[in-house]
């Protein structure tokens, strides 16, 4: 039986590809002290992660603090553009994955704002190993919802057949069982491994060398 061959490799970004959590937490609390709000434990913002920059800080800020978010969001941009690759890395093993895989076609299918994604890729020396990076336009098109992954697929002309979404959380496994293509969970990010697993993806990688010849 002829095994599967992904041609298109969709990578979640923060917590698949990139360990930003320390970064993020950082511009955070600096907007938070800028602010004059008390700041958050890093545990407590690692948890706000991962349904975009917007959730982030409003939960950041507090329900009780709404006039600031506004002010918020334009204090946090300028600390994460500064500090945004200070100890953002690649998760290890990570890059010999995307090396390994230079053949294929790869996008970045991320809830991080386009700025802040094209920042860290450049920052990172890795605009060469991806053909595409996709980003919200608005709220509307988050992970889980499928918008994101269809318009790669459309912007490279490729086939949904032959297409697979990792990504470290249940939106990343959402999102693609929502566009039809094939979904790998991973198991070291920042994502509930219980919750995704409970999602039956179609492939799951405990660690980035797992991924290395698995399509």
């Amino acid at each position: 039986m002829t095994r599967w061959r992904a041609e298109v490799l969709l990578f979640d970004f923060d917590g698949t590809l990139i360990d930003s959590k320390v970064d993020i937490a950082t511009a955070v609390n600096l907007t938070l002290g800028d602010l004059g709000l008390p700041l958050r434990s890093v545990e407590e913002i690692f948890g706000f992660v991962g349904d975009g920059i917007k959730r982030l800080l409003r939960l950041s800020v507090g329900g009780e603090n709404p006039d600031q978010y506004d002010r918020a969001l334009e204090i946090f941009r300028e600390h994460y553009l500064r500090h945004c690759v200070n100890t953002t890395q690649w998760y290890p093993g990570v890059w010999e994955v995307l090396q390994h895989y230079q053949d294929r076609r790869k996008v970045i299918v991320t809830n991080k704002s386009l700025e802040y994604t094209l920042a860290i890729v450049e920052g990172l020396q890795a605009g060469h190993l991806f053909q595409h990076v996709e980003a919200p336009r608005d709220t509307t098109e988050l992970k889980p919802e499928p918008v994101m992954l269809e318009r790669a697929i459309e912007q490279l002309g490729a086939n949904s057949e032959n297409t697979v979404m990792i990504g470290d959380s249940t939106n990343d496994v959402r999102a693609a069982q929502a566009a039809g293509i094939r979904a790998c969970a991973v198991g070291y990010g920042y994502g509930n491994r219980e919750r995704v697993m409970a999602l039956q993806p179609d492939f799951y990688c405990e660690n980035p060398h797992d991924l290395i010849d698995l399509w």
